[in-house]
């Protein structure tokens, strides 16, 4: 489940119901699901979208199932998921089977992953264990990302632009001040990047730890339904972000508020320029600090830990 995602556990019978019959409806007009079922959800954002446990073809399955004027997500989605699946469905990281789509009900059938998500799996193991899933998670991106990418001319200016807008929106005071001092930083950092070229993909679009489910030596990718052509380092700096405003830091090790063993890890498998490293990298992951704007429902521990992470990203930056 992403911070963006206001989601609900146990939906209200009304969303159920509607649901139930959306399924029929899509059964009825489509012979191929006549064995298909679909059980409990897991997942409702309201509006958008609902995640549902299932089956089809005697398979279990995950069912994403795009609500009222979303359609056009879930073509998308599919499109990717066809993409991607020939290049990442063998071997150690991979990506999760696509199964069915109807397009008239903006219905996606996926396999369903046996395995735990990474960021509870790291939760739970010892941690002198964590680290060891850093580079792992870095192999898995940079195989997403390979095939399709290609240097173009740094669009930092509008990443900077929704950072800006972000920050406005941050309501606890003493985060509003660590992240006025990062905008600060971050323009500096712009002016280093100005005329130069960094390096675009087709990116997973919400990369981070709970969407890599871990399986012995596997690791599979879910939830590719954000999926674009982007900056590689963005998809990098949600996944360390993701793990550093919580406090995980599996080696133990910070830098720029992150794991510095998992940024070290990134970096080499990307094969990045001392450019990309030094400069780019810091002001990506700068600006997904201050995208992912914190609300008062947090528990104080969160925020916290939200407040050490900044302190922490605006010290080194100030270094660089």
């Amino acid at each position: 489940m992403t911070d963006a995602d206001a989601t609900s556990r146990l939906p209200d019978m009304e969303a159920l119901w509607a649901l139930a019959e959306r399924f029929e409806a899509a059964r009825g007009d489509d012979p191929a699901l006549a064995g298909a079922g679909m059980d409990d959800m897991l997942r409702l954002v309201p509006g958008q979208r609902a995640v549902c446990r299932g089956h089809i073809d005697g398979r279990p399955c995950v069912w994403r199932i795009f609500l009222d004027g979303h359609d056009t997500a879930a073509a998308r989605e599919w499109a990717e998921l066809q993409r991607i699946w020939p290049e990442m469905n063998k071997g150690p990281f991979r990506v999760v089977e696509p199964l069915y789509f109807s397009p008239e009900h903006g219905m996606i059938a996926v396999q369903e992953v046996e395995g735990k998500p990474l960021f509870k799996l790291l939760w739970k193991a010892p941690p002198r264990k964590r680290a060891q899933w850093l580079d792992p998670a870095a192999q898995w991106l940079r195989q997403y990302t390979e095939s399709s990418e290609s240097w173009q001319e740094a669009g930092h200016i509008g990443w900077l632009q929704r950072a800006e807008r972000a920050a406005r929106k941050q309501p606890f005071e003493e985060l509003r001040k660590l992240e006025t001092a990062i905008l600060s930083e971050l323009g500096r950092l712009a002016r280093q990047i100005d005329g130069i070229e960094w390096r675009v993909a087709i990116s997973h679009g919400d990369f981070h730890p709970n969407n890599l489910i871990a399986c012995g030596g596997t690791l599979t990718g879910i939830d590719t339904g954000g999926s674009a052509k982007m900056p590689i380092y963005k998809d990098i700096a949600r996944f360390l972000m993701h793990m550093g405003r919580r406090g995980m830091i599996p080696s133990g090790h910070m830098y720029l508020g992150v794991d510095r063993m998992g940024l070290e890890a990134f970096a080499e498998r990307f094969a990045m320029s001392g450019t990309e490293r030094l400069v780019i990298m810091p002001f990506m992951l700068g600006v997904e600090a201050l995208l992912r704007v914190e609300t008062p429902a947090l528990s104080d521990s969160r925020i916290r830990r939200a407040r050490r992470m900044s302190a922490a990203l605006l010290e080194d930056l100030r270094a660089l």
